[in-house]
């Protein structure tokens, strides 16, 4: 049955992620938006039929792997490749079709999990089978790790980061609460020493000196509120100031859709089961993924280290406006 689906670059708009790894969108993308529309438009696949596609065809490509010979392992990569292409397609189908479940974002993460252990242990054990070198071995050990570590520090950096906007949020409230009465009580006592002064600059003068504590409070004048100023917290200040380099090439990357974050998983799985297999040069290839990727895991690391730095300044200046307003109430 026919589906009414928006032309290609709208299906482009909603689908595609406004930033994502360089492999995704140079590599897949260009193949996968256009075989989402179809899949959309003339079938009724659901995103969870297409996530166990791309698992079984992970599959295949180990049992390509373990026969260790160049050519099944050329073949295990193009495989692995489109098991790729089918694991990017399933999220973008759930976008434009609105089919998507939390049941079926469980089931790509175990799915592309067991697809990685499945093809690293494959992979290494036909390499092994056919040098005899056991330091295959441990690279099987390492790539699962190395997949596994990624994950978990993703995942409790996430909730880090959580945790501190809502340390902040929580701060920010308070703040609002206080500065709505030291702004009220601050406006009485400027007009009643300047009663005859222009209410607009006495607003703006009151105004700034609260924006100096946190933000901006609503006021009434002549019967009409002064919506409250958003106040902006930067919890990447530092890391910006140390690297102003930085912020050139994110903009230029950005603007491609690639995010900064250039060694991701996808990409070190790529460099493993693609760029490896295709050049035989499974051992190098690993080495040098696994290196890149845990230099670009301690980079966020480090990021995350400045920006709990910015954060624990944020709380301490709340604590400091706390203090300020105390003392003019």
């Amino acid at each position: 049955m026919r589906r009414d689906i928006p032309p290609l670059d709208e299906v482009r708009r909603i689908t595609q992620k406004k930033r994502d790894a360089w492999w995704t969108v140079l590599l897949v993308d260009p193949v996968a938006t256009p075989l989402v529309r179809l899949t959309a438009m003339r079938t009724r696949i659901t995103p969870n039929q297409i996530t166990w596609g791309a698992f079984l065809l992970g599959l295949a490509s180990s049992a390509f792997f373990v026969l260790g010979d160049w050519q099944w392992l050329i073949a295990g990569a193009v495989v692995y490749h489109l098991s790729f292409i089918l694991d990017c397609m399933d999220g973008k189908v759930a976008r434009l079709t609105g089919t998507g479940s939390v049941f079926g974002a469980w089931l790509d993460f175990v799915f592309d999990r067991i697809r990685v252990m499945v093809c690293a242990v494959a992979l290494m054990a036909g390499q092994y089978n056919r040098t005899g070198d056991t330091l295959y071995i441990w690279l099987a050990l390492a790539v699962v790790g190395l997949d596994t570590l990624r994950y978990i520090n993703s995942l409790e950096i996430f909730k880090i980061r959580i945790s501190m906007r809502k340390q902040i949020k929580a701060r920010m409230r308070e703040a609002r609460r206080a500065e709505n009465e030291a702004e009220l009580a601050f406006m009485e006592d400027l007009l009643r020493d300047n009663p005859e002064a222009d209410i607009e600059q006495d607003l703006q003068a009151a105004r700034g000196s609260v924006a100096q504590a946190g933000a901006g409070a609503g006021v009434e004048v002549e019967g009409e509120p002064e919506k409250p100023k958003a106040q902006v917290i930067d919890l990447h200040q530092e890391f910006r100031r140390r690297f102003s380099w930085y912020l050139r090439c994110r903009s230029f990357l950005l603007s491609k859709r690639i995010r900064t974050h250039l060694i991701s998983g996808i990409e070190f799985q790529m460099g493993v089961f693609i760029i490896g297999p295709l050049f035989d040069v499974v051992m190098a290839a690993t080495i040098v993924s696994g290196a890149l990727l845990l230099v670009f895991e301690l980079a966020i690391i480090y990021k995350l280290l400045l920006s709990t730095r910015d954060f624990t300044r944020t709380i301490d200046s709340f604590e400091k406006q706390k203090e300020q307003l105390a003392a003019v109430a």
